[in-house]
């Protein structure tokens, strides 16, 4: 296999690791540590798509794009977590289903109304639009590496935030023992909030750095979402630790099954059975890669103490 396109693929799949883990470390806190399942986490995303193309228009500042989305995206967040999700924190995930489902749709329409059916389309800062030598005869874009850069930036702020801090203290024992939490006069709910403002927060920020790559259109958050579960089976529920393996395996596996998969089949079948068949099995292949963890770790690759 060429070695050029070796790195490059790998690239790729960190870069979409990355995105993804953006959305998953949110979800698998409210996911796992709230115990909600959260269908609207994309909406979040969306939003902050959303909000950052038309910044990013109206300023041509991209910096105050990304952070327009991101401060959006929180604060919607926060308003869906104290208007509608807290009533349902001890309801059954039958009605968070159908509750997260029907935001879902009025943020669609609302969406279509604000912004219009027509997709948006946001290019990268000049001095990100371009490419950089890597190798010899490997140019790679410098907003990948950028956004690759980003996701790192995240995970150590993130581990940081786990473990050296009096919320990420309170976060990691309010998913284990809620109630002796709530009798030491800790405010859980409100701690809940935070956490629910954080993975939104973390969303748009995936959302605002995706604008430039993707078509921001209504609906984006749903195709997202699927990946984004099947990072968090695969990590663990409740684990950032595992949201940031999970997202890397499913990054390079994506990745690898679609650039890789076609090559190797055109090898022994006919180009268009080689074409059709590789892009069958690529779409496949997470979803392998999250059985065969689930046959051998049933809970996850990690797990917070306490969840199994």
């Amino acid at each position: 296999m060429d070695s050029i396109l070796l790195i490059e693929q790998s690239l790729n799949g960190l870069q979409l690791g990355m995105m993804l883990f953006l959305l998953a470390s949110g979800l698998t806190l409210t996911f796992g540590i709230m115990g909600i399942i959260n269908l609207a986490h994309g909406v979040t995303y969306m939003l902050g798509a959303y909000i950052a193309a038309s910044v990013m228009a109206a300023t041509s500042s991209f910096l105050l794009a990304v952070l327009a989305g991101m401060g959006f995206a929180g604060l919607m967040g926060l308003l869906m977590e104290f208007t509608i999700l807290r009533r349902l924190y001890e309801r059954d995930h039958l009605d968070q289903v159908l509750a997260t489902f029907g935001i879902i749709l009025v943020a669609n329409e609302a969406t279509k109304m604000v912004f219009g059916p027509q997709a948006l389309f946001m290019a990268p800062p000049e001095y990100l639009n371009k490419s950089i030598q890597l190798a010899d005869g490997l140019q790679y874009p410098l907003y990948r590496l950028v956004i690759i850069l980003v996701g790192l930036l995240v995970v150590l702020g993130l581990r940081h935030l786990i473990l050296n801090t009096k919320l990420g203290m309170l976060i990691r024992a309010g998913a284990t023992h809620r109630a002796t939490v709530a009798a030491m006069g800790v405010n859980i709910a409100q701690v809940f909030t935070l956490v629910f403002g954080l993975g939104a927060l973390l969303a748009g920020l995936a959302g605002a750095m995706a604008a430039p790559l993707l078509a921001v259109q209504v609906g984006m958050g749903e195709n997202i979402l699927i990946l984004t579960f099947v990072v968090i089976i695969i990590g663990g529920l409740g684990s950032v630790r595992g949201a940031f393996a999970g997202a890397m395996l499913v990054g390079l596996v994506d990745t690898f099954g679609r650039a890789i998969l076609p090559l190797l089949l055109a090898a022994i079948l006919p180009p268009e059975t080689a074409s059709g068949l590789g892009n069958s099995l690529s779409d496949i292949a997470i979803y392998l890669l999250m059985a065969v963890v689930l046959i051998i770790r049933p809970e996850g690759l990690f797990m917070i103490k306490g969840k199994r």
